[in-house]
């Protein structure tokens, strides 16, 4: 995908094949995680999966992309029914078919998926599903009911089903995807609540832990938010929480921060390009080729050393939205040569031409591997990839392209 002009010409036949990979993981009961040659795999139907593939297939959709309008109202039916727990409200991490019938097997309520539905209903109404707009009402009004935390302006990570116990964790990833999901829903409802909350988070996590913490961002906590710099030092890799600071998860804040300037206007948000510029400087300068060979590292120390250095789709993906939000924000043309650099690498390494998608994990030599992840989940990240040049940083992805805007 070399040369600027070349890419853009490129990036929408990117979009259109990462969307005919992801069909094939529409089953009955939600949307499965794909292997490597995009099939099913036999495994129970994650929430968070299931939200992520509406999301997409609501962005295909307001592309004009063939068949995505039948996949979001399959993605609602699926939110509507198995997943959603009409007993106690919410929505189940994960269900399974046990005796041909689709029930819980993980029933735990977890910000993380809870903060997808909202994003997965957002898109669904932005691109015209009635279900979307009573999805969204009702996820939010859970969410404002169980998951936000008014006095620290935070979100609670995960309850049990009942919603009676808490677990005794919180996490900035779940903070992180809820202030994609608010801002995101703010622009489908008109109601600043939920941007102003997303501002709310973003000052903590980014101005104030971030900013403090060389920006390296603390990513776990104590259930009254002290920091736990030494969790799952024993588990490194883990998917979702891994131990150190994730270079990938600095540049998503830093693409968000710009996001929500671009909503609320520089004087709500007066150190956002600032504090993007920098969560990007010190994630690139800690993660790219930092054992010497081209990619971003997945994790480091609190001294920048690496500690896992298997390379991750969903980072290079996020390491283009940051550069590209830049580049608009900035004009700066080095933020076009980093965004042009890693396309390259992303065709070099990551895209499967002959299997379809990306490769999800490469290791050190920048060969497949699944140290961390197995096949090829979903489309998300790589999909949102392919719109970060062409689309404005607001409003959010489906209510830009809802407006008009194009990715050509």
């Amino acid at each position: 995908m070399a040369g600027s002009t070349a890419l853009r010409d490129q990036l929408p036949r990117e979009a259109e094949r990462l969307l005919s990979f992801g069909k094939g993981s529409a089953v009955p009961g939600g949307f499965a995680w794909l292997d490597d040659d995009g099939r099913p795999v036999e495994r129970d139907l994650e929430l968070w999966i299931t939200c992520r593939m509406t999301h997409c297939f609501a962005l295909g959709q307001l592309l004009g992309h063939d068949g995505s309008a039948d996949l979001v109202a399959h993605g609602m039916e699926a939110l509507t029914g198995a997943f959603r727990d009409n007993d106690f409200g919410g929505w189940f991490a994960a269900v399974g078919r046990r005796d041909g019938t689709l029930v819980p097997t993980r029933d735990a309520k977890e910000a993380y998926g809870h903060a997808f539905v909202i994003l997965a209903a957002s898109s669904a109404a932005a691109a015209g599903h009635m279900a979307g707009r009573e999805l969204l009402a009702e996820a939010l009004a859970l969410h404002d009911r169980r998951f936000w935390e008014p006095d620290r302006g935070m979100v609670k990570e995960s309850w049990d089903r009942t919603f009676s116990e808490l677990e005794p964790y919180r996490g900035a990833n779940a903070v992180m995807h809820t202030v994609e999901a608010y801002l995101a829903a703010s622009d489908v409802t008109g109601d600043g609540v939920w941007r102003a909350r997303a501002v709310a988070m973003l000052g903590t996590v980014v101005d104030r832990w971030a900013r403090g913490n060389g920006w390296r961002v603390p990513e776990h906590f104590t259930p009254s938010w002290e920091q736990l710099p030494e969790y799952n030092r024993d588990d490194p890799a883990h998917p979702f929480r891994p131990f150190g600071a994730t270079v990938g998860h600095a540049l998503e804040w830093a693409r968000l921060s710009l996001a929500a300037q671009a909503a609320v206007g520089e004087a709500e948000l007066p150190w956002a390009l600032e504090a993007s510029a920098a969560l990007f400087d010190r994630a690139v300068g800690d993660g790219w080729e930092a054992d010497g060979a081209e990619g971003f590292v997945y994790t480091t120390g609190w001294d920048g050393e690496v500690v896992v250095g298997n390379r991750m789709h969903w980072v290079v993906a996020e390491a283009i939205g940051a550069a590209a939000s830049l580049h608009r924000v900035t004009g700066d043309d080095r933020y076009a040569v980093w965004s042009q650099t890693w396309w390259d690498y992303v065709e070099e390494h990551l895209r499967d031409p002959e299997r379809g998608s990306w490769h999800h994990e490469l290791d050190r030599d920048n060969r497949p591997a699944s140290g961390t992840w197995t096949g090829k989940p979903d489309i998300y990240h790589a999909l949102q990839a392919t719109l970060m040049a062409a689309l404005p940083l607001h409003p959010s992805f489906a209510s830009a392209l809802k407006a008009g805007a194009s990715p050509r």
